[in-house]
């Protein structure tokens, strides 16, 4: 071919590349319009149904309340606050129990477990405790905190600990025992140190695993918090739903679960968007694409 000809065919062979590309774009944001749409269509109409079966009395409006009577009672703790306060300050009491327990249960999760799974006489020796202690149900130790550590947060935080550990050390554990042989071996041929190929080499290979559990973690901290709270304390989220319930308040109870739900999303997305730019050498089916 000759040169007068061969550059004609490249700038079509671009052409029709970057054609393409913007196909692919067109259809990505078209797909993504239509699963945000249907997602709320299908909200709307379960809030719908919801409403026409209570105000109908198909269902009992007084055990399962109504979507309006819901957001009424959220109106009216934004505006004029709860029994225990400002809203805002329920809302950030149980944020903060639940942020604190994540963070301590996470950091504990990975030290752990990146250790034993670096380390298998550790791990042999440690290995039978820690499946017992997962075996238990831990959600039965709040009562436990409860006496131990009174009404404050603490007890909170102990019970967010307590859920957010093992899902994280498991993770960190598999992660630090399925690192390739071969960038081990390689680091040691370069003269790492065993710290050198744990910071290094280990830690990162281990990282996916270890954001895997963080997108589930969160939800059981917020889980332990309320769960302290509602047995025993004087703010929080747990007690505006230990209230509600105690004054067959269900459109309370709800409005919490709302609250919460929110929360847990908001979160959800931070994490999410926090793993995209930390993987950003990813495929997008991998890093982003949960």
């Amino acid at each position: 071919m000759s040169p007068e000809t061969a550059a004609p065919a490249k700038s079509l062979a671009g052409a029709s590349r970057s054609d393409r590309s913007r196909a692919r774009a067109r259809a990505a944001r078209h797909r993504r319009i239509l699963v945000h749409g249907t997602r709320v269509l299908l909200l709307v109409g379960l809030l719908g149904l919801w409403e026409w079966l209570a105000r109908t009395a198909v269902i009992d409006p007084f055990n399962f309340s109504m979507p309006s009577k819901i957001w009424d009672q959220m109106s009216q703790w934004a505006l004029h606050g709860t029994p225990q306060g400002s809203l805002w300050e329920q809302i950030w009491y149980t944020l903060y129990e639940a942020l604190l327990g994540w963070v301590i249960g996470v950091l504990g999760g990975v030290v752990l477990g990146i250790a034993l799974g670096r380390i298998r006489f550790l791990a042999d020796v440690l290995g039978p405790y820690i499946k017992v202690l997962n075996a238990l149900p831990r959600i039965v130790l709040a009562p436990i905190f409860l006496i131990w550590f009174g009404l404050g947060p603490a007890s909170k935080v102990a019970s967010a600990v307590v859920l957010v550990f093992f899902p994280v050390f498991f993770n960190a554990f598999q992660g630090a025992r399925e690192v390739d042989r071969n960038l081990v071996a390689n680091s040691r041929i370069l003269g790492a140190s065993n710290r050198q190929v744990t910071l290094q080499v280990v830690i990162p290979s281990a990282t996916s695993w270890i954001f895997t559990s963080l997108h589930v973690s969160f939800g059981f901290a917020l889980i332990g918090a309320i769960v302290g709270e509602y047995i025993g304390a004087t703010k929080g989220l747990g007690l505006l739903v230990s209230a509600s319930q105690g004054t067959f308040n269900a459109a309370g109870v709800y409005a919490a679960m709302v609250i919460l739900a929110v929360v847990a999303l908001l979160a959800e997305g931070l994490l999410a968007f926090l793993e995209r730019r930390l993987f950003r050498w990813k495929p997008a089916d991998t890093a982003g694409g949960r």
